[in-house]
């Protein structure tokens, strides 16, 4: 018998307490209120300002138990916009453009819905695949669980009839995870920074598609943590090399001397999914061809 065995009959789970608690009937002013409440199970304690640390916690550890419950190993990452649109649906954008700024906005998405494309084949590529390790599934597609280049991350790992993680954040303004995100692999983030160190605990690679704030904070952070070491380095693929020059001049970076320009070996330019699947193959001596 072990030490784990004695602990469980000595005493009860908390789960059976819970349910203990929850069959007690016993009416009074004191069993009504607030206070009298399991702190566990007791929401508006767990909200307060100074269970914030519990927080955190509970959403470090929820994903994490999750993810390896389910024999994940490691992931192949997918940042990008939300906005992009699928190719069958750009046309859409431009007959909905009600003045010329919206029109020529609506003409520069559909320049990038083949992107959605471009995720959705890396996706089923790497899922395809079915890399597997000492019980572990390798490249397992994430994204942010989101619509547009997300949804194609997900949809692509589908095509292939293969799980997808979904890790979606509470926004002001309704949101939902797509419909191709496995179930069971779908989270629901409050806070930023747990979100995005679950994004990259278990990535072996990350393609990073034309995006806006939220995808250049993500990218950044990424390459930061690797120029300074404080992440092992891997397969960064930025896809749309014309994009990423134009909203951000890497060159002048280096030139100014604020990064090295070694730096700029960090991640590489790619346009497509057999293009950027091919360079995370040689990076790790796969042959999945």
């Amino acid at each position: 018998m072990t030490n784990k065995d004695l602990h469980d009959r000595r005493f009860y789970r908390a789960k059976q307490e819970a349910e203990f608690a929850e069959k007690a009937h016993l009416e009074t002013a004191q069993t009504r209120d607030p206070a009298y409440r399991l702190a566990f199970q007791d929401t508006e304690f767990l909200l307060r300002e100074e269970l914030r640390p519990v927080r955190f916690q509970l959403e470090l550890l929820k994903p994490e138990m999750l993810l390896d419950e389910a024999g994940i190993g490691s992931t192949l990452v997918m940042y990008g916009s939300a906005r992009i649109p699928e190719p069958d649906k750009a046309d859409a954008l431009i007959e909905a453009a009600v003045d010329d700024e919206s029109r020529r906005i609506a003409e520069r998405l559909k320049e990038k819905a083949k992107y959605y494309d471009e995720a959705r084949n890396l996706a089923r590529l790497a899922s395809a695949c079915g890399i597997a390790e000492n019980g572990k599934r390798d490249f397992v597609v994430c994204s942010g669980g989101g619509p547009s280049i997300m949804e194609a991350a997900n949809r692509g790992a589908a095509d292939a009839g293969e799980e997808s993680i979904g890790l979606n954040i509470v926004l002001p303004h309704e949101q939902a995870p797509n419909e191709y995100v496995t179930p069971s692999l779908s989270f629901q983030f409050h806070y930023f920074a747990l979100r995005k160190m679950h994004f990259l605990l278990r990535a072996r690679a990350v393609a990073v598609f034309p995006g806006g704030f939220g995808t250049l904070d993500e990218f950044l952070e990424l390459v930061t943590l690797v120029q300074t070491g404080k992440m092992e380095k891997l397969p960064i693929l930025l896809f749309g090399k014309d994009f990423w020059n134009r909203v951000i001049n890497f060159d002048a970076l280096a030139d100014e001397g604020t990064i090295s320009r070694k730096d700029l070996e960090l991640f590489q330019f790619v346009e497509t999914a057999g293009e950027a699947w091919d360079i995370i193959q040689q990076f790790y001596g796969l042959d999945c061809d």
